[in-house]
């Protein structure tokens, strides 16, 4: 690719913090973004080139967009791929990953019945439309077990934990639309691949422990606190998950470490995902470098890890919602090694991701001491007044 000023444009459906990072990795390659978001001065804002207002399945605001970019790609998952692939083929604007990706993603059961199909290890699941459904596939599976809004979840929204008989109504009305449940998998740790398309190349960074607590993700270890053995086998799978999606960029994938090690696939985000955000900091080229590079078709960097990293989000601890102010930033730029990354959201409410911190190692220290130091640091952050 020439290099010219101004440089290739990246057209992104979503303008939170993914595009917000997007953006600031793109502009080092000479690369400028458009975002699409229906939020008015969205997070990404001040580190592309424009905005524009829309919905996530509003044709128009899809077709400007296009109008604008040397290629289309999304940072969530509302994207409609139908509106995507309408606007592609009139516009002659690519889209990576291809609408058919996520098509295949949004809808948790199809995710699951495609990767099941392709081979890929994954839990045991049964597609849920009544609470005689869910009961009968319990009795099947077993309890407890996880109920999932087939659509639309994120950071534990739409799982609906089913500990026994008696709270099959009660899950059912939660979720409140198509479903499907999983067998409750005994797990070791969670661990996330960050997995790469580019123009016939593939590639992962480092496997990732990452701890959840209340289905939100709170923390990221990389390397994984686990075996040689298992953190090969964690790249094997997610190098086969890679094999069935189409189109390039990069690629959340979110495993189960079992209890006698085996690996099975979680889910998949068709996009950069929270769970590698320590790459900014701690590797060669990061997700969000990677991802751009990928959808433009240039090579792929390197995933090679300088150091071990570790990440912590910062979350929203107010009961109601409010501007945003964060308190205690100042022990963090005190901190060397310490890194803040505010995503610029205008409110905050409770478990909101706000923000993360990541702490790269030295040589010295190793990963549990970078995460009790991480985790002092985050507890000192708060939107508290």
């Amino acid at each position: 690719m020439t290099r010219t000023s101004p440089g290739p444009t990246v057209g992104v459906v979503g303008g939170g913090q993914l595009g917000r990072m997007m953006g600031e990795a793109a502009a080092p390659l000479g690369v400028e973004l458009v975002v699409a978001d229906p939020t008015p001065d969205c997070p990404a804002t001040p580190v592309v080139r424009d905005q524009l207002v829309g919905d996530f399945d509003d044709e128009e605001t899809f077709r400007r967009l296009a109008e604008r970019a040397d290629v289309l790609t999304y940072e969530i998952e509302l994207a409609d791929p139908d509106v995507l692939e309408r606007v592609a083929e009139e516009t002659g604007t690519p889209v990576h990953p291809d609408p058919e990706t996520l098509r295949t993603i949004e809808d948790k059961l199809v995710q699951k019945r495609r990767l099941s199909e392709a081979g890929v290890p994954v839990p045991a699941f049964r597609a849920v439309e009544t609470a005689e459904d869910l009961r009968e596939a319990c009795e099947e599976l077993g309890y407890p077990a996880m109920l999932k809004a087939r659509t639309g979840g994120y950071d534990g929204r739409g799982n609906v934990p089913v500990s026994g008989p008696e709270d099959i109504e009660a899950a059912v009305d939660d979720v409140a639309g198509p479903a499907m449940v999983e067998e409750m998998v005994d797990f070791e740790r969670e661990l996330a691949v960050m997995g790469c398309r580019g123009d016939g190349e593939r590639d992962t960074f480092p496997v990732t422990e990452t701890i959840h607590e209340e289905e939100i993700l709170r923390e990221s270890v990389a390397p994984a606190r686990a075996s040689e053995a298992v953190r090969d086998r964690a790249r094997e799978v997610a190098l086969d998950v890679l094999d069935v999606m189409d189109g390039r960029g990069v690629f959340g994938i979110e495993l189960f470490q079992t209890a006698d090690d085996e690996i099975l696939l979680n889910e998949i985000a068709p996009r950069p995902h929270n769970s590698g955000h320590w790459t900014i900091e701690g590797c060669h080229t990061s997700q969000f470098e990677q991802h751009v590079r990928a959808v433009l078709g240039m090579p792929l960097g390197t995933t090679e890890q300088r150091d071990p990293t570790v990440s912590t989000n910062i979350l929203g601890d107010v009961d109601e919602r409010q501007p945003a102010v964060l308190y205690g930033d100042d022990a963090v730029f005190d901190t060397d090694r310490a890194h803040l990354h505010w995503y610029g959201k205008h409110e905050v409410y409770e478990l909101r991701k706000m923000g993360h911190v990541t702490m790269p190692g030295d040589g010295e220290r190793d990963v549990d001491e970078l995460l009790a130091d991480v985790r002092e640091l985050r507890d000192g952050l708060t939107f508290r007044d």
